[in-house]
């Protein structure tokens, strides 16, 4: 389970990345709302702990900057207790609302109850101009007729499609296929997005696989 952490204290900020580390979790920590906008909407989450009082992006912003685009459980952790800041909190689509200072088992405890509630359940079947992703049945076709794709070219479609129009970079795309940390000299991506193009793009006369020179890929139709 991977946590972001959004916290500028620094002491508190290290305490709880330390502490959900040592209880299993991957934690990242970012220490201003810029940077945890950024990390929360680059990266899958299965939860985002959350301070209210953050430079330069506060963390009522953030949440609803990410309710945007996405919907990671948000855990908000902040020394700000007056009811009409947690009412605040909750309508703008927070899960949560733990006020410090706190016990860490009470955070751990919570945490747990959230995940418990499971991921939110994205859709059974994406869908790109005539392409099809039945995710559940693991089944792509194109016009109707059947592409056979290895499971990281399913994983690699499946990630471009559900955030179609979206650029994706390749350091985004080997974290979330691969689960590895893109090394420049590699071009893992670029050779996986050519293979997938042979196969999804190259036999019909609308591209879907768009490239962003010196970015990254995206999937969308495109006039």
């Amino acid at each position: 389970m991977k946590i972001l952490v959004v916290e500028d204290e620094p002491k508190a900020g290290d305490y709880l990345v330390k502490g959900l580390r040592e209880s299993g979790y991957v934690a990242d920590l970012a220490r201003n709302g810029v940077d945890g906008l950024a990390l929360a909407l680059g990266h899958d989450y299965d939860l985002i702990v959350l301070d209210v009082m953050l430079p330069q992006m506060d963390g009522w912003a953030v949440l609803g900057k990410l309710r945007e685009r996405k919907h990671t459980p948000v855990l908000f952790l902040t020394a700000r207790d007056d009811v009409a800041d947690r009412v605040k909190g909750l309508e703008l689509g927070a899960d949560d609302y733990l006020v410090k200072p706190f016990a860490f088992a009470e955070l751990l405890a919570r945490i747990k109850t959230l995940m418990r509630r499971g991921p939110v359940r994205e859709a059974d079947v994406v869908r790109v101009a005539d392409l099809e992703i039945d995710v559940l049945r693991r089944r792509v076709t194109r016009q109707a007729q059947r592409i056979e794709l290895t499971a990281k070219e399913f994983a690699l479609l499946h990630l471009l499609a559900k955030r179609q129009g979206e650029v994706l970079s390749r350091t985004q795309i080997a974290s979330m296929v691969w689960d590895m940390n893109f090394d420049s000299d590699t071009n893992v991506v670029d050779v996986a997005i050519r293979r997938l193009r042979a196969k999804i793009d190259d036999p019909y006369p609308v591209k879907l696989i768009q490239t962003v020179r010196g970015i990254g890929y995206l999937v969308e139709e495109r006039a």
